[in-house]
């Protein structure tokens, strides 16, 4: 399986993503290309190679006519994204960020999330950033992305609201959404300003798992950011490379706690609450028989190692349990991938399982077969059986 590594060692924005991925292999003219699916004009691009504190890399800069700079909302932009023709998996990926996004900002101004104004962010290069990252690494092949913990920095930046501490009020909230690990720069260090952007944040903290993990290296990119200072190299360094496509995924923890007096209804809203919290592998409950021969069942939770302590606090508060277990479990996966069916009747995402490179499965995403169902009038019974058929003779013959 391929995957790719950032290294935040001097911040990371969505320009510095996106110059990494150029570094790394990407071709221009498939930036270009991305920008064309979205059907937007007035963005071009000027790459340079440059360094930043004797690290060297590319440096990519979006520029915007004077139309292409006119504030949008960040519903404008998920509805850019689902106009176009980029693939499913991109599309549901921007749509989340930028929904990251405009919550983050709503949090921060107190406003209602659909009338938020976007600010800085709501100009057309942000677009670009988001999906200009996802479809690269997409293109690239990179199956799955992991991330260092991100420098915020320190001092003060300016911003449309006036100068704000470092980091900015909306590249922390994003932080706190999705407990993507940070830390601040050394105290012996001068101030710094601004090393992470609220879309840096918003995309790393969407699609990376925090964790280093243990490949064979096929390419390097340097992102290269705006700045220059002398006390750190504004850059961010991209490693692609390849992983056991069966692997064991170390560092993982199993949270468990016995519970013999939460009703259907708790319970079920602590699993959905749970699995929709990012670092949280799995939830899962178990009937047991607990003193004095009560039922109950035990809660389990597989989450990683970055999210373990608020994973912890949240099933305390929200379930009578007086205590958790914890401890740190292996897991031996398959390699998988999604890949996106045409039918006469739709198009549908099939989840393909793998060993040795040989498929063994493929099973059609129900949400899909429910959609198409929707709009065909189709029963989704009929409709599954018509995607897995499909499925079947086109994956399995692989």
């Amino acid at each position: 399986m391929r995957v790719a590594y950032v290294q935040a060692m001097g911040g990371a924005s969505g320009d510095m993503l996106l110059a990494s991925l150029i570094d790394a292999g990407l071709k221009m003219k498939s930036l270009e290309e991305i920008v064309d699916l979205l059907g937007i004009s007035g963005v071009t691009f000027k790459e340079s190679n440059s360094q930043r504190n004797e690290v060297s890399g590319t440096h990519v800069d979006v520029i915007l006519d004077s139309e292409a700079e006119r504030p949008r909302r960040w519903q404008d932009f998920v509805s850019m994204v689902e106009a176009s023709s980029l693939s499913s998996n991109v599309k549901n990926t921007a749509g989340r960020i930028f929904a990251l996004i405009g919550e983050a900002e709503s949090r921060v101004h107190g406003s209602d999330v659909e009338h938020v104004h976007l600010h800085e962010l709501g100009t057309l290069d942000t677009l670009v950033d988001v999906v200009g990252v996802i479809a690269g690494l997409e293109i690239l092949g990179v199956e799955k992305l992991f991330c260092s913990s991100l420098p915020t920095g320190s001092g003060t930046v300016q911003t449309a609201h006036g100068r704000v501490m470092v980091p900015a009020p909306a590249t922390e909230t994003i932080l706190v959404m999705t407990s993507a690990p940070s830390h601040g720069p050394p105290t012996s260090m001068p101030s710094t300003g601004e090393m992470l952007t609220p879309t840096g944040a918003a995309i790393l903290g969407s699609i990376a798992e925090f964790d280093a993990p243990v490949m064979k290296i096929e390419s390097v990119g340097y992102g290269l950011g705006t700045r220059n200072p002398d006390s750190y190299p504004n850059a961010l360094s991209l490693t692609i490379g390849e992983i056991d496509k069966e692997k064991v995924l170390k560092g993982l923890k199993l949270l468990e706690t016995n519970l013999d007096d939460s009703t259907g209804e708790i319970l079920g809203y602590v699993q959905q609450s749970l699995i929709a919290k990012a670092g949280v592998r799995d939830v899962w409950t178990t009937p047991i028989s607990m003193k004095k021969d009560r039922p109950g069942v035990m809660l389990s939770v597989l989450v990683e190692a970055s999210v373990e302590a608020e994973t912890a606090s949240f099933i305390l508060r929200e379930t009578s349990s007086l205590g958790i277990r914890t401890r740190t479990v292996e897991r031996i996966i398959a390699e998988r991938s999604i890949e996106e069916l045409s039918l006469a009747i739709g198009t549908c995402n099939v989840k393909i399982k793998s060993m040795g490179g040989q498929v063994v499965s493929a099973s059609p995403e129900f949400e899909d077969c429910k959609k198409i169902a929707e709009q065909t009038g189709l029963p989704v019974i009929e409709v599954m059986k018509i995607v897995q058929s499909e499925a079947d003779r086109r994956f399995l013959a692989r």
